[in-house]
């Protein structure tokens, strides 16, 4: 009994010590990954137990990164153990899965005492999110709407093409024709287009604008803007 009381006092101090800073190392970066996280998140539902699971999750793997050391047969045995726990929980976006996996390493990289590494791989993540979030990189902007409207067919519909046209050039960034099919028994031609507005201020005079060329009725624009990137 004196003799395990000794060794813990005197000889484990050391690894006792080393433990604690290899832990606290990693709560520290990964608390850091957990605020760049919900620094640049933009999704619809945001979720406080990911960002919780980062900072808990490498206190974890550093646990077992520290339990393991150089011992094959402990790292075995803890494998097993961790096989035989099922995890059910999913994540929906890939992006969450990226911030818990490196919250992970992070972890991992902590309890091999590779401090160097976990400093600088938590933060390169974080300058590498934070660029990636602020020069939106990989969004596309949709089209803005829909724009549907019925024109005279044949000669009259002609006559008044160059004018729908103008008017679209000056009120939208982009056109393009999506359907055109007569209507009417044939007396007039159903128009729709997708359009991206130059300016959201110009989207009520684009319709008064159409609505205002004779023989063009049922003039209406579909928003869409709830398909834009996230």
């Amino acid at each position: 009994m004196m003799d395990w009381l000794t060794a813990l006092s005197h000889g484990e101090a050391v690894e006792w010590r080393d433990a604690l800073v290899a832990l606290l190392v990693a709560f520290g970066l990964t608390q850091g990954i957990a605020g760049v996280y919900m620094l640049t998140f933009r999704g619809l539902s945001y979720s406080r137990t990911v960002v919780q699971s980062m900072a808990l999750g490498s206190i974890i793997t550093c646990t077992l990164m520290l339990a393991v050391g150089h011992n094959i047969a402990a790292g075995i045995g803890i494998a097993g153990g961790v096989s035989a726990i099922r995890f059910r929980t999913t994540l929906r976006d890939p992006r969450d899965v990226v911030f818990v996996f490196a919250s992970l390493t992070i972890g991992m990289a902590s309890g091999a005492r590779a401090y160097g590494a976990a400093i600088a791989g938590a933060a390169m993540f974080g300058v590498a999110s934070l660029l990636l979030h602020i020069t939106g990189y990989g969004s596309r902007r949709q089209p803005d709407g829909l724009l549907r409207f019925v024109a005279p067919a044949g000669q009259a519909g002609a006559e008044i093409a160059g004018a729908i046209a103008g008017i679209l050039r000056e009120h939208c960034g982009t056109f393009s024709l999506v359907t055109l099919r007569e209507a009417a028994q044939g007396t007039v031609m159903e128009h729709a287009y997708q359009i991206r507005v130059r300016h959201p201020d110009l989207r009520a005079d684009l319709v008064t604008r159409l609505q205002a060329l004779p023989g063009v009725a049922d003039v209406s624009l579909m928003l869409q803007e709830p398909t834009l990137d996230l």
